[in-house]
């Protein structure tokens, strides 16, 4: 049964995310335009992925820091691409207190210049190298259109930035850290993502280039879910980071920059939720198992509460819902939370030695042995719904991947059904251009030792050079 106050997602796929993100009390929108105020069901979503993460990177030897959230006007302009490609979405800061500044500070759009500032004064040997840094932070955009986590100017984050003395070490952590994300998404989120280089025209402003990690909503619609950018010594140069190398030679370091965003928990909803609400991957879920005793018999209440105590020591984040509505109405609250597994426990239940889970993901009900082994029992079917989450988003991103060899093709998928359009490519910015006059589609990545599916490009039939995955996005 749908929940009555979200919108159907066959009806208005937008209205339903909305709806969703209301009704699961995830964030609200607040008197600062085009920023949300993220609520505590929200923030323990982003905190479970935080952990992950943050154990993922600490494994491969970074550290976390912090840097300034105001960066003067002349040291942001060190680096033209950089300034060029954000100074639409910049905001600054003209006074302090009652006096004009000196200088205008602009509010991090992204932190690559507060780096180099400080590798500029604290590098001066290969010794020093390599320094595998992230922060955990806010940043700012000025962005015309907003969505709660989709899109909004104040948003969290993580940043990693590196700096390296060889190419060779730096091209291999930023492919090292696309593989990351596509593991996050894959192991932990259960969306199957795919990763490839961005071209030219769509790359981070003053990378050398850039991978992302791209994954397909339900609804056809393209989300990037995390990038990583190798910027040579590009920056370097521009902020005159210099070491002094083996050979006692100076030389200019190497850096790389990586990212995702809170936006991954609006992914989470659009590849998995469904109308009644969120359908949380149990890795993922804050709250793991929910236990729901039937009316107020004693013997009920204390069996829940053993259980609770049980898996809560086993590892498995769970809690009873002890309060005064009804069955129904603890159900759907359960439900539209997104919670994995609902345990039900009545009389009948004790009289029968039964213990009732129902499956938030496909409302499947499971009855076993009260004597049987819960925690294996739980733990088993966790495992279940996380394989099942991703088998099912991968199995939608199949039935949505679609092949083009001319525009006309491209065209009726479009008309159709949107998804990823696979397509080849000549290479021309141009042709890039023109495939954006069908409906916003944009290039989401070039998929790098793939065969590609035509020897001509898709747009003006010339030569094809790469096999991009085309697509509109969030």
């Amino acid at each position: 049964m749908k929940n009555e106050k979200i919108t159907s997602s066959t009806v208005d796929f937008a209205k339903w995310y909305t709806d969703v993100v209301n009704a699961a009390q995830l964030a609200s929108y607040t008197s600062v335009k085009g920023c949300i105020a993220i609520l505590p069901n929200g923030y323990a979503i982003w905190e479970k992925m935080q952990n992950e993460l943050d154990q993922k990177f600490k494994e491969l030897g970074h550290v976390n820091v912090q840097m300034p959230l105001l960066i003067p006007e002349g040291l942001l302009n060190k680096e033209k691409e950089l300034v060029e490609g954000f100074a639409p979405e910049v905001a600054w800061v003209t006074m302090g207190g009652s006096k004009e500044l000196e200088e205008r500070l602009c509010i991090r759009p992204t932190s690559e210049t507060v780096f180099c500032d400080f590798y500029k004064n604290f590098i001066k040997s290969y010794k020093d190298l390599p320094l595998l840094y992230n922060q955990w932070c806010n940043v700012l955009r000025w962005e015309k259109e907003t969505r709660p986590f989709l899109r909004s100017r104040e948003f969290l984050w993580q940043e990693g930035h590196t700096i390296h003395s060889t190419k060779e070490e730096a091209e291999n952590e930023t492919k090292r850290m696309i593989e990351v994300y596509k593991w996050f998404h894959h192991e932990i989120l259960a969306i199957p993502s795919i990763i490839g280089l961005k071209t030219e025209k769509e790359k981070f402003a003053g990378a050398e280039y850039t991978y992302t990690n791209e994954a397909l909503m339900f609804n056809g619609v393209t989300l990037q879910c995390g990038t990583s950018h190798y910027f040579g010594q590009k920056f370097s140069k521009s902020y005159d980071i210099k070491f002094t190398n083996k050979n006692n030679n100076e030389e200019y370091a190497y850096q790389t920059s990586w990212g995702t965003t809170t936006r991954m928990i609006g992914a989470v909803i659009m590849v998995h939720g469904d109308d009644k609400g969120l359908v949380l991957p149990p890795k993922i879920a804050p709250k793991q198992v929910v236990i729901i005793p039937i009316g107020t018999d004693e013997k009920v209440v204390l069996l829940s509460k053993k259980i609770d105590d049980k898996l809560n020591k086993n590892n498995i984040t769970s809690y009873i819902d002890l309060s005064e509505k009804s069955p129904g109405y603890k159900f759907a609250e359960a439900e539209v939370n997104g919670i994995p597994i609902r345990i039900e426990i009545g009389k009948r239940d004790l009289e029968n030695n039964s213990i009732t889970l129902v499956r938030r993901d496909t409302s499947e009900k499971i009855i076993i042995n009260a004597d049987s082994n819960l925690v294996e029992s739980i733990n088993e079917l966790l495992e279940t719904i996380q394989k099942d989450m991703y088998h099912r988003a991968l199995k939608r991103r199949e039935e949505l991947t679609f092949e083009a060899k001319n525009l006309e093709e491209v065209q009726n998928i479009m008309n159709n059904k949107p998804g990823f359009i696979k397509a080849c490519w000549c290479g021309d910015a141009a042709c890039e251009l023109k495939m954006k006059e069908i409906k916003g589609l944009k290039s989401r990545c070039i998929l790098e030792n793939e065969k590609l599916i035509s020897d001509k490009c898709v747009v003006c039939g010339k030569q094809a050079k790469e096999l991009v995955v085309w697509g509109i996005q969030y």
